[in-house]
């Protein structure tokens, strides 16, 4: 059977790692954790599986620093997961007929399952969430997005059944943190790119995000959830224009 090697990118994921090397470890023939100078016990948690570790010096950005993990890799196939992704048996099963079927596509897309501070998001653009995870390894690559990054595929690619389950946001904190961290860096990479906006365009973008999430997207049946992520999705792209408005142009 062909070789797959798992790739992950971390950063004091100490809390969620295991769970994701566990739920891989029984079809991964070696994995890869390139690692962001983790101060907790990352690096140990991923060692105990046999990964092997790299710990380059600097941050290229989320495309470049998954891309940097599957060049270190030797498997026929990768299979991309972040360190709060995991996965269960049905999705294990479909992966490895995948590996077994000699007429498999290059690459492979599968739903992924959201939560929201522990719950299911079934609505608001967060479901099904396709994204493409596994590929035959000559076959694709990252690009070279700073975030919301995604894997190129030359070829056709299919479609799995089962999700990835993933915890997208664990509390109000951790929601915070990932707006000014997400915001910051996608909009220095809008700036790279030339794109400029106003303030009231960016009051105005962060509303649209809410209306399109809530409403058109179909979150308010999610309730309670579907707001808060509605407003999560408001506040993240008011603060990555807003962060472009108050940048002073070139």
């Amino acid at each position: 059977m062909p070789r797959l090697s798992l790739i992950i990118i971390t950063k004091n994921e100490e809390a969620s790692i295991e769970r994701c090397l566990q739920s891989a470890a029984v079809i991964a023939d070696e994995i890869i954790v390139v690692d962001g100078a983790s101060t907790d016990r990352t690096v140990e948690i991923a060692e105990s599986f046999g990964a092997k570790i790299l710990q380059p010096a600097d941050w290229p950005g989320f495309g470049p620093q998954k891309q940097r993990a599957q060049e270190a890799a030797t498997g026929d196939w990768i299979l991309s997961l972040d360190s709060d992704e995991w996965m269960r048996a049905g999705l294990v099963r479909e992966i490895e007929a995948v590996l077994n079927d000699p007429r498999a596509l290059p690459g492979y897309r599968m739903p992924r399952r959201n939560r929201f501070i522990g719950k299911i998001v079934k609505h608001g653009g967060w479901w099904p969430d396709y994204v493409t995870r596994l590929y035959r390894r000559e076959r694709g690559r990252f690009n070279d997005n700073l975030v919301h990054e995604s894997v190129i595929v030359d070829g056709e690619i299919g479609t799995l059944k089962n999700p990835i389950e993933h915890n997208t946001i664990v509390s109000a904190e951790d929601a915070n943190g990932k707006i000014e961290r997400y915001s910051e860096i996608a909009a220095h990479e809008l700036l790279t790119r030339g794109r400029r906006c106003s303030a009231l365009e960016a009051r105005l973008r962060g509303a649209a995000a809410y209306l399109r999430s809530f409403v058109l997207q179909l979150g308010f049946l999610d309730g309670a959830t579907g707001r808060r992520v509605a407003s999560y999705q408001a506040r993240y792209t008011y603060k990555k224009w807003a962060k472009v408005a108050a940048a002073k142009a070139p």
